[in-house]
């Protein structure tokens, strides 16, 4: 029961971080529209972007593990 609900908080965890990756994505392209860009915004946004891609990937593989492993 213990895995059952360790996939559920992990699962909880995924769907945040997905939905901040997206909310992020659509602030960037908003930034990148606005005249002039706020460069060291971006940079700093697409930093955290790129984390969250990481973060997201590494708890998917944790969910659904290498069938070869």
């Amino acid at each position: 029961m213990e895995d059952s609900q360790e996939n559920t908080e992990l699962r909880a965890r995924l769907h945040a971080l997905q939905v901040e990756h997206r909310d992020l994505d659509q602030v960037i392209t908003q930034l990148q529209a606005a005249p002039p860009p706020d460069v060291l915004m971006l940079r700093r946004l697409k930093k955290r972007k790129l984390l969250l891609k990481d973060k997201i990937f590494a708890l998917e593989r944790m969910l659904e593990p290498d069938e070869s492993a």
